[in-house]
């Protein structure tokens, strides 16, 4: 949620941002006026109660000294009424005005490019994007080796869900420690949160209004699976006040994440790229204004370090501003390398949410008796399903096996996935996929 003072005082800025979302720029000619009518109400009201403050203590005088408080009575009896009604009035315009204040989304970054998805920059390219004359897809591979049951996932949970099976589930959980063990040795606090959280929990990090379709609710329940750790860890301070002298604060949150996917029909159906249900792990930083695009840069690099390291090509883009997410001023994705498509896709997003969480969230930070909401950012450290598919296909061997990075020995305990009887895997999944 943005300040109320800034659409006040320079509602410019805010149309401006609106308009490089392409958003409806009347929207803020709107709460203009409500919160015009709604400071209006609000004085009327300050007024009244103190007319009655002091119209009591008024007749509690009179009383005292003997005079008659016959007047000072029926006008104490006029303004119960009056009260009530401009409440009534006030709570109604609050209603309003706060539903369209965090409907609007975070003000745009100078630095971002302004249009849609075609206008985002790609800023970094690292390591060689490979192309391999006998590239196979992840879900190929996985099927041939036995690494993966799509369609008994499909028979049991439906689509978009998976059984992941021997060498895969341990590189999983390999995948998994050993970015837990870099964020440990670079002090980060290390979060595994709830998997649900309450409603007004989850409003803080997201719009709800927007997000309600992505994200599962528990039936009869105010509970919902969260999308990602980031929800969560934004959770943490709710309603608290730091000390600036602890900031910033860096938590890595290990969570299943759980998404349905519902504007995606048609998209990505194979394999497990996008899926309702994955690992991930998260980076998330609550920290002074000040402190914001340092630890921005940090945590961006620390994800750089992570695909470095498994080996995976890949290239860092600025997302446009109709394709970054509400909460963000700025966002920045990191796009690996997929053979098998001759493409980047996305692995993972690095945003910079300025005090747009901390306003919902009410987490604000005290600074020498002066007390401000501080600034949180996100990013992906490493989404393991997503990321087990870059993996497979960027190591994968001419006879099929896959070669695991050496970043990962010690949590795998093997160095490569090989292929077991390689005539009778491939006819299973080439049955598989004709069945498709």
């Amino acid at each position: 949620m943005i300040d109320i003072k800034l659409i006040r005082e320079n509602p410019k800025i805010v149309k401006e941002s609106q308009k490089k979302r392409g958003l409806d720029e009347k929207e803020i000619d709107n709460l203009v006026e409500i919160d015009s009518k709604w400071r209006v109400i609000k004085q009327e009201t300050d007024s009244t109660r103190a007319e009655r403050n002091k119209i009591t203590l008024e007749i509690n005088e009179a009383k005292k000294q003997g005079k008659d408080v016959n007047e000072l009575i029926k006008k104490a009896r006029e303004l119960p009424g009056l009260l009530a009604k401009n409440e009534a009035g006030l709570q109604k315009l609050e209603q309003e005005r706060i539903s369209i204040l965090e409907n609007i989304p975070n003000i745009v970054d100078k630095s971002v490019p302004v249009g849609d998805e075609s206008k985002n920059k790609v800023i970094e390219k690292v390591g060689k994007a490979k192309k391999i004359a006998y590239a196979k897809g992840h879900e190929e591979l996985l099927l041939t080796l036995e690494q993966l049951d799509i369609e008994r996932a499909g028979k049991v949970a439906g689509a978009r869900f998976y059984y992941l099976k021997n060498d895969i589930v341990k590189l999983n959980y390999a995948i998994i420690n050993f970015a837990l063990d870099l964020f440990r040795k670079k002090g980060f606090i290390l979060m595994q949160p709830p998997y649900m959280l309450r409603r007004d929990a989850l409003k803080g990090a997201l719009n709800l209004a927007t997000f309600e379709e992505m994200i599962y609710k528990i039936q009869d329940e105010d509970l919902y699976l969260i999308g990602t750790a980031e929800h969560a860890l934004n959770a943490y301070y709710m309603n608290e006040v730091l000390q600036a002298d602890k900031l910033p604060v860096r938590f890595a949150g290990i969570s299943p994440c759980f998404r349905k996917e519902a504007g995606s029909h048609g998209k990505d159906t194979k394999g497990i790229f996008r899926i309702h249900q994955f690992e991930k792990v998260e980076q998330f930083v609550f920290c002074k204004p000040e402190q914001a695009w340092k630890e921005f840069d940090e945590i961006l690099k620390n994800t750089k370090e992570i695909f470095r390291k498994l080996e995976i090509p890949f290239q860092v883009v600025i997302l446009s501003s109709r394709d970054m997410g509400r909460t963000a001023t700025k966002t920045v994705d990191i796009e690996g390398w997929f053979p098998s498509q001759k493409a980047y896709r996305e692995l993972g997003s690095c945003s910079n949410c300025t005090d747009y969480q901390a306003r919902r969230s009410n987490i604000k930070y005290d600074e020498k008796g002066e007390r401000k909401f501080v600034y949180t950012l996100n990013n992906t450290a490493i989404a393991t399903e997503r990321a087990i598919v870059a993996l497979v296909e960027n190591h994968q061997q001419k006879d099929g096996s896959i070669k695991i990075p050496s970043a990962l020995w010690q949590y795998t305990g093997f160095k490569e996935i090989k292929p077991k009887n390689k005539a009778a895997n491939r006819k299973k999944a080439k049955l598989r996929e004709r069945k498709k």
